[in-house]
């Protein structure tokens, strides 16, 4: 990387600087997603050695300006992933994945306290803004949840669900009177609810939403392409034919 950035390297890499490669750390995170999701193992080999060149990219950069190189880097998340393991490395106990994942948020508060920049800042402070919102949501949920302020069952949280659809609902109702800035914050509401419906089942709202998001792309691809076979486009089928054929698809995913 030092000879790609040097005058004897490469031109391109010459220019870049921490914007100009933003983009780039972000797509190969994506891409690297995209192949777990799709369990392409030689795929995620490719795509994984790409998100390290960003990172050591990015350790370059930093490097040259006499901040910390790559070796700072691995010393670094090393040294981290031994202090947030009490339960490995120390005499914590952790019986379970819950107790261990209590554990590990422990130490990070205990880091943050320790962090003389952030003790008068709030507990929700430090989620990068930048994150996409789903995640946003579980983030601070589960920042929130450090502190027991959190549905305590599952069920508690459908409740929160139900509440919100109603509230929804309502907004919906008085648009005419309201306007449309109360339907988007019950919206809002609604999806913060079920983002943090998913962390208590042990998901994240963004892995969710991408598997629904593919099923709804292959459920309408398989629409489209048997309306062809019966000879007709999907712009000159009504609703209820489409619908028709939608419930057929999905009848026969069930079995």
């Amino acid at each position: 990387m030092s000879h790609l950035r040097s005058p004897e390297g490469c031109p391109w890499d010459r220019e870049q600087n921490y914007d100009s490669v933003k983009g780039l750390l972000l797509e190969e995170a994506y891409e690297v997603v995209d192949t777990v999701n799709a369990r392409d193992f030689d795929a995620l080999e490719d795509e994984l050695g790409d998100l390290l060149f960003q990172v050591v990219f990015y350790s370059q950069l930093a490097s040259e300006e006499g901040h910390f190189n790559i070796d700072d880097v691995i010393d670094r998340v090393h040294a981290k992933l031994i202090r947030r393991h009490p339960h490995v490395f120390g005499d914590v106990v952790a019986r379970n994945a819950d107790e261990a994942l209590k554990s590990w948020l422990k130490v990070k508060e205990q880091e943050r306290q320790a962090d003389k920049q952030n003790k008068s800042k709030c507990l929700l402070d430090g989620i990068p803004p930048a994150l996409p919102a789903t995640l946003e949501a579980h983030e601070l949920g589960l920042r929130a949840s450090e502190v027991g302020f959190d549905c305590p069952k599952v069920e508690d949280l459908l409740d929160k669900v139900e509440e919100e659809i109603g509230e929804l609902r309502r907004a919906v109702a008085a648009r005419e009177s309201e306007g449309h800035a109360r339907i988007e914050e019950e919206v809002g509401d609604l999806l913060f609810a079920a983002a943090n419906l998913a962390r208590l089942v042990r998901s994240d709202a963004e892995s969710c939403l991408r598997r629904a998001n593919q099923k709804f792309k292959s459920r309408f691809q398989i629409l489209e392409r048997e309306m062809e076979g019966r000879g007709k486009k999907l712009r000159e089928c009504s609703l209820e034919e489409m619908e028709s054929l939608w419930n057929e698809i999905k009848a026969r995913e069930a079995k």
